[in-house]
């Protein structure tokens, strides 16, 4: 059964990766919930898309002197960055929602969650419940944080040797979208490997395939590079699970303009077409939706 993973907490209907929505996300009924990780100047693991904390924070508000220009992974950017406040200061920020097309109602309300304090919460779910919820944690912007001397991949691994989910058996997958520090982590643990693809289409060849195969255990997908736009499926599931990779989609969301342009607008139709073809997880921005859609079919 396709697994349904709350990205980055359950945004739809609260912020983007705070506690309250990745315990939205769990009360929706996600197999998984999936935070991204960028690390404060003192080195704390917070849950974050981006470093730039511009748009899902009151950051501006709190520290403008903090405001600063940085290149990160060749591209420049002008805004406020994790790795310019301590994980005290972090403590003052408060979480918004930084998409436009959707309610502004929780802004403000929210703390940002470190990344103990989520695993934290799974635990916690776990003993009131006996339903244990799977995590999927990235790393964003691996190399460039560990060439500002703010590695992710010891802490994150770390954690979850604390709680014994690095032995390859708990439903725990690492995603990045760099191939170099997957392959440094595969050496250390056999905790599930996620080797995310955007534009670098050479992966999606047989012998990209084949290369992924060697230190990870799945690749995540655009919706795009599995049904084309005139809505036809590729063989690029198919392959993937030949070598016995597993395959992850991002991103459903319920906005039609967020939807591929063969859905129609409907949520359910684009769910629906990719629970068909059988692929093993999907990423949801509304799991609520999702959750419905795969129960029902």
């Amino acid at each position: 059964m396709t697994r349904i993973i709350g990205h980055r907490g359950s945004p739809g209907h609260r912020p983007d990766h705070t506690l309250e929505g990745y315990r939205l996300a769990i009360e929706q009924g996600v197999d998984v919930i999936e935070p991204d990780l960028v690390p404060t100047k003192d080195g704390h693991l917070i849950a974050r898309h981006e470093n730039d904390l511009t748009q899902t924070t009151d950051v501006a508000a709190v520290f403008p002197e903090r405001r600063t220009t940085r290149t990160v992974d060749g591209v420049e950017i002008t805004g406020f960055f994790s790795e310019d406040l301590t994980l005290a200061e972090i403590g003052r920020l408060r979480a918004k929602q930084p998409m436009a097309t959707r309610s502004p109602a929780y802004d403000g309300r929210f703390t940002i969650p470190t990344f103990d304090q989520i695993l934290d919460l799974v635990e916690a779910h776990h003993r009131e419940t006996g339903r244990l919820v799977g995590i999927e944690p990235e790393t964003k912007h691996p190399t460039y944080f560990r060439q500002l001397g703010l590695p992710l991949e010891e802490k994150l691994l770390a954690a979850l040797h604390a709680r014994g989910l690095d032995d390859g058996r708990a439903n725990v997958w690492i995603q990045s979208f760099e191939s170099g520090n997957l392959k440094a982590i595969r050496e250390k643990v056999r905790t599930k490997l996620l080797r995310l693809v955007d534009t670098d289409l050479a992966t999606l060849s047989e012998e990209g395939m084949r290369e992924v195969a060697t230190f990870a255990n799945g690749l995540g997908l655009h919706k795009s590079h599995l049904i084309g736009a005139d809505g036809t499926p590729n063989d690029v599931l198919a392959r993937a699970h030949a070598l016995g990779l597993e395959v992850h989609v991002y991103t459903f969301r319920n906005e039609p303009d967020r939807m591929e342009p063969w859905a129609g607008g409907d949520a359910a139709t684009e769910i629906r077409a990719f629970l068909k073809l059988g692929v093993d997880a999907i990423f949801a921005d509304f799991p609520d939706t999702a959750v419905a859609v795969r129960d029902r079919s």
